[in-house]
C-alpha cells in the first residue's frame, strides 16, 4: 500500500464517493484507479489487430456457442 497526499477537486471527490457507494475517499480513489487500469488494458487489445499474435477461426468458435431456444434456454450447438 502506498501512502501519498493528493490535491483533488472536493466536489468531484464527494460526487464520486456518493455515486460509487463507497464510505471513504481512499476506497473511492482505489476504485477509480482500478477502473482506469482495467479500461486501459482493454484498449490495448485493439492494438493487437493484424499483429498475427492470435490465430484461430472466430466463426468456428462461435458455432460452438450456446444458442437460445424457443423457451429462452440455452442449448449447445452440435457440430
Amino acid at each position: 500500500m502506498k501512502r501519498t497526499n493528493l490535491v483533488l477537486d472536493e466536489k468531484l471527490l464527494e460526487e464520486a464517493t456518493r455515486l460509487a457507494g463507497e464510505r471513504t475517499y481512499s476506497r473511492t480513489v482505489d476504485r477509480a484507479l482500478a477502473e482506469f487500469v482495467r479500461r486501459a488494458r482493454a484498449g490495448k487489445i485493439l492494438e493487437l489487430e493484424g499483429s498475427g499474435l492470435w490465430r484461430g477461426d472466430l466463426a468456428e468458435m462461435r458455432r460452438d456457442a450456446a444458442a437460445p431456444t424457443k423457451t429462452g434456454r440455452a442449448k449447445r450447438a452440435t457440430p
